[in-house]
């Protein structure tokens, strides 16, 4: 049985230790399952950290935000109250790699007294105490500076300020209580009753994680004359994807190719000797995933193409697609790693009813834990080594949690910069849990969002929820994977709808090639591509007619050009009064950048209607004018009052987007 000493030992213990933590810090954010994982900001973005920082009593508080790196530096930015105890600051991190948020919160005690101090004294109180206790604060601070504490820089001005008050070359009062003396003591103070918030951690990436336009390719199909493409050959059209404006080009498996059930056109189960089979069906007897295949080239080929690919401003991505074709190496040097039948032959890849007979999947666990994770990290080390930062995962649902927390944090502790994008399409809070654990991107539902109010509250939940401080989407239009039913369907109209829409609300966007000249035809009945290159070589003819390459070429120059378009967390939705028309505006007040769409979602009908100007948002009234830029023809007017008609028509143009010019700021 404890004794009565002791219990009183240990009571007091936890006294002083929840002493220690006077003031109350709550509700930090940005924050990712109470820190559990780290949320997302950009290198050099300004983003708001805010927190609930409150006291007993009524005295001063005052807080501070404080990032920290791995090597002990602090970038820290002064609070500012917004109210109700709420808090809130802007910092910035200034290089990629993890980092470690912190809210600290005190007692202003000097500022505390200032505020009584004056209400005494305009009440006609005596303060001649009051005057004793502010220059005992004063003088505690000029001792707290000669032990070399925060604030040391201030200790000229502390005794020049002790002198006046010692000499009496001025009234105490009004020295002690002067605005200069108060905003000294703010920074020279001690922060009493100091308290930290345990430290949230925090991942800064590059822009390129935030802010790009990728194009979707196989080298392959890229060749003259109906031969399988090189390497080469992509590097001879890197300036047609430059000039649409692109800045990544993103290739599917570029590894060799197993001949083991090899698929035939359209998916077939028997190839011809011709039949190039699918890229996914990685591995042969030229080797596995650190390898390319042959006839696309060879390894300093593929580093020549990464180097012009730059010089263009492009940067090349890979996909990191972990299954095996039966030939594969690994199945012969590591066979621990595979899953095998009762019968002795290998567990091809199923998803019921599809079955992939020319893919076999890795198990995780067992027998290949932890040797089969260490060589999918130094596959992706090694890829890196030939210049690529950028991975698009192949289906990182169907793998193990653990390890994408694994892999990426190992992967990112040395190379910073690598981006990863999870190619996920799978139930919500999967999609979400991929994306906490490290992925800097994500596919998403876009492809499935058609109507005003799928695409409202789907956009809403990404950029005004919590899911914005770690979900990065990437909005493909379309993949080799997915023809989507509206595409299909939807004409030369609905290939621009579906531009404007994946490119101006996202920041990441995406398409495959062939969209561009509004490739749709189907496998019947199904969301896939007749002839579909992932099983076949195609040659495509990017200046048939209908083609939307202008399109795309403005969309990509409007993206890079305006500021606004940068953050997708700035995206609001305003009134259009039509179901069929979607209107947003996408606005960076500190750039003084103002973007306003109009889309019409349906590819068949042009459709009339009014739209509301957000004019109080620039402190205009609802009869107030504007200036107003049309980005897609050039020419400027005024729009006067805040409701105004105006007509999409799909066959000419289906979407409208204006710059506008509030007053005062830059024409």
């Amino acid at each position: 049985m404890e004794s009565g000493a002791d219990n009183t030992s240990r009571a007091a213990e936890r006294a002083l230790a929840l002493a220690r933590n006077r003031i109350a810090i709550e509700q930090v954010s940005p924050s990712v399952d109470a820190g559990r994982f780290a949320a997302k900001v950009v290198v050099g973005r300004p983003f708001p950290v805010q927190a609930d920082v409150f006291g007993d009593g009524h005295d001063v508080i005052r807080a501070v935000a404080e990032l920290w790196s791995d090597d002990g530096s602090v970038l820290a930015q002064e609070m500012r109250p917004l109210g109700n105890d709420r808090w809130e600051a802007e910092l910035i991190a200034p290089a990629p790699g993890l980092w470690e948020l912190c809210v600290l919160g005190w007692r202003d005690m000097f500022a505390s007294w200032h505020a009584d101090t004056i209400r005494k004294r305009d009440a006609a109180q005596d303060i001649a105490l009051e005057l004793v206790e502010g220059c005992a604060l004063v003088e505690a601070a000029l001792a707290r500076c000669r032990k070399g504490r925060e604030g040391a820089e201030h200790e000229p001005e502390l005794v020049a300020l002790l002198g006046r008050l010692d000499t009496g070359e001025a009234d105490a009062a009004d020295l002690l209580l002067d605005e200069a003396t108060l905003l000294l003591m703010r920074q020279a103070g001690a922060r009493s009753d100091l308290t930290r918030h345990p430290g949230l951690p925090l991942r800064a990436d590059r822009d390129a994680a935030a802010f790009g336009a990728w194009y979707e390719m196989m080298p392959r199909s890229w060749g003259r004359d109906g031969a399988h493409g090189t390497f080469d050959d992509v590097i001879a059209r890197l300036p047609y994807v430059r000039d649409l404006g692109f800045d990544v080009l993103y290739f599917p498996p570029i590894h060799p190719i197993g001949t083991t059930n090899r698929k035939g056109p359209n998916n077939a189960l028997t190839a011809g000797p011709e039949d190039p089979g699918s890229p996914y069906a990685i591995g042969s007897a030229e080797g596995g995933h650190c390898a390319v295949h042959p006839e696309l080239g060879t390894l300093e080929d593929f580093r020549r193409l990464v180097t012009e690919a730059a010089a263009e401003g492009i940067e090349i991505a890979l996909d990191f697609a972990i299954q095996c074709s039966p030939d594969h190496p690994w199945i012969r040097e590591h066979p621990e790693w595979f899953d095998w039948r009762p019968d002795g032959s290998l567990k091809f890849a199923e998803n019921p009813p599809k079955k992939y007979e020319d893919i076999v999947n890795v198990h995780f666990y067992r027998e290949a834990l932890p040797s089969l994770w260490l060589a999918l990290r130094d596959v992706v080390l090694f890829w890196i080594g030939q210049g690529v930062r950028i991975f698009r995962v192949d289906n990182p649902h169907t793998k193990p949690f653990p390890f994408w927390e694994w892999l990426i944090a190992e992967v990112q502790a040395d190379h910073p910069d690598t981006i990863f994008l999870a190619e996920a399409f799978t139930r919500p809070k999967v999609m979400k849990r991929l994306a906490k654990l490290g992925f800097t991107q994500s596919y998403s539902y876009f492809t499935w969002r058609h109507s005003k109010a799928e695409l409202t509250d789907y956009l809403t939940e990404l950029t005004q929820t919590g899911c914005r401080d770690y979900m990065r989407v990437n909005f493909f239009a379309n993949t080799p994977d997915i023809n989507p039913y509206f595409l299909q369907s939807s004409g030369r109209p609905g290939f621009r709808t579906r531009l404007v829409l994946a490119a101006t609300l996202a920041g990441n966007y995406g398409i495959y090639n062939g969209f561009e000249i509004c490739e749709s035809a189907p496998l019947p009945g199904r969301e896939e591509y007749l002839d579909s290159e992932k099983y076949q070589l195609r040659q495509w003819d990017f200046d048939r007619p209908g083609h939307i390459r202008d399109d795309i070429r403005l969309i990509n120059r409007i993206r890079r050009d305006h500021p606004a378009m940068h953050d997708s967390g700035n995206l609001r939705f305003l009134p259009a009064h039509h179901d069929q028309v979607l209107c947003y505006r996408r606005f960076d007040f500190e750039a003084g950048s103002f973007l306003l769409f109009h889309v019409n979602l349906d590819p068949r009908t042009a459709h009339d209607f009014m739209f509301e100007l957000p004019l109080s948002e620039f402190g205009l009234p609802d009869d107030g004018s504007i200036e107003v830029e049309d980005l897609l023809h050039g020419n400027r007017f005024t729009w006067h009052g805040r409701h105004h008609w105006l007509t999409l028509d799909p066959e000419t143009r289906p979407y409208a987007i204006w710059r506008l010019f509030p007053p005062g700021s830059a024409q």
